[in-house]
């Protein structure tokens, strides 16, 4: 039906109230045809992102990729799936970062430990004592003391592609496994030994002859007796990996990597690409991972530590104080060292230093000694 408007226009001005007069019934046409018949959606496919991890799939480090994966694919509504391959899949552990920035992987999962050979300054994230700050406050440093910006000019500096997020503070690690407690600075003499990063330095300091190798490769060396002793991460790790079948000696606290963090890689074209909406889901989905982490990490590890000692019959042993100072010796000189060769390295650690002899200060003032009523509780009464 025609209205008395539409009348007036077409008799005024004939040729363009004709048009107006067509535009309007193809409108009308159009709306009686979509409330007539149901709407139909055209589903977008979701954008596909292929990660691997540097750790074995039996690992809880793996485990703790995949609960990032799920994270991000839960919130974004199926809009973002990430496929979480284990070490090994595509490439090896160590060439993970090479891998993600060349776009043969969308993004992956490890440690900046790995890529100690590229630059010495990314092992300071993870290795050796963080001047007095526990993993928790590396992270605090990264992203509010300036360590995220120094870690961006790193990677542009050695044309690395890739996008970094670091998360998931881990707890201090051990001094490792051996065939024999260790009780003084000889006993690493020659000894044949496994850790990674900056470690290396601390290790071989302390006399030992260091191989560096990923985590899902210790285990057999040592059991072929190319190594002799060994440190990978936790207990829950160690004990899956199969450290209690080849010793049944652990060595608990060391300053070597008393500070470590996970971090999260993607290919930065392939990160580039996304919507905002996504690229705010990955951000706070490593938020969310980081928390969910350390929870985790304090409910399996404690479990595990006591399966080591009661199932696997594992003797653990603090690290005496006199290694312990010995690292702290030797680190003061590897700092020395690499600060003079390296530019970025100096950089990363006055920052690091700057922001620590505040952040430890405030915590060691404010913290009470939590050992005191652990003890009070759960210590044997005479």
């Amino acid at each position: 039906m025609v209205s008395k408007d539409q009348k007036k226009d077409v008799q005024a001005t004939p040729a363009a109230s004709r048009r107006k007069f067509l535009t309007g019934a193809a409108v009308a046409t159009t709306g009686a045809a979509i409330t007539g018949f149901p709407m139909i959606s055209v589903a977008q496919s979701p954008i596909t992102m292929r990660w691997q991890s540097t750790w074995p799939t039996k690992d809880i480090f793996h485990e703790y990729a995949l609960d990032y994966a799920k994270k991000v694919n839960d919130m974004s509504g199926g809009r973002l799936r990430i496929e979480v391959l284990p070490a090994g899949a595509v490439v090896k552990a160590f060439d993970l970062i090479d891998a993600v920035s060349k776009g043969t992987l969308d993004g992956g999962h490890g440690v900046l430990a790995y890529w100690y050979g590229k630059n010495s300054a990314m092992a300071i994230w993870g290795s050796g004592p963080a001047f007095g700050m526990d993993a928790n406050m590396v992270l605090a440093w990264h992203y509010y003391g300036g360590g995220k910006a120094m870690l961006e000019e790193i990677y542009k500096n050695l044309n690395l592609d890739v996008v970094s997020f670091l998360y998931g503070p881990m707890p201090t690690q051990p001094l490792g496994w051996f065939k024999k407690p260790v009780t003084k600075k000889e006993d690493f003499k020659g000894l044949k030994y496994r850790t990674v990063g900056l470690s290396i330095d601390i290790f071989t300091g302390l006399g030992a002859a260091v191989n560096a190798l990923p985590g899902g490769e210790i285990v057999s060396a040592m059991d072929r007796g190319l190594l002799d002793a060994a440190e990978f991460n936790n207990t829950s790790s160690d004990r899956a990996l199969g450290f209690a079948d080849v010793s049944k000696v652990c060595m608990l606290q060391s300053w070597h990597q008393s500070g470590e963090q996970f971090e999260i890689l993607w290919n930065k074209k392939k990160y580039d690409s996304l919507p905002p909406d996504l690229k705010a889901i990955l951000g706070y989905a490593v938020e969310s991972a980081s928390a969910d982490m350390s929870w985790k990490a304090i409910e399996r590890y404690s479990q595990d530590y006591i399966e080591l000692q009661s199932k696997d019959k594992v003797k653990f042993y603090k690290t005496p104080d006199s290694i312990l100072a010995e690292q702290l010796k030797v680190w003061d000189g590897i700092v020395e060292k690499k600060s003079a060769e390296n530019p970025m390295f100096a950089k990363v650690i006055a920052s690091q230093k700057k922001f620590a002899e505040r952040a430890t200060k405030w915590q060691n003032d404010t913290n009470i000694d939590f050992k005191v009523a652990a003890r009070h509780y759960f210590s044997k009464k005479a």
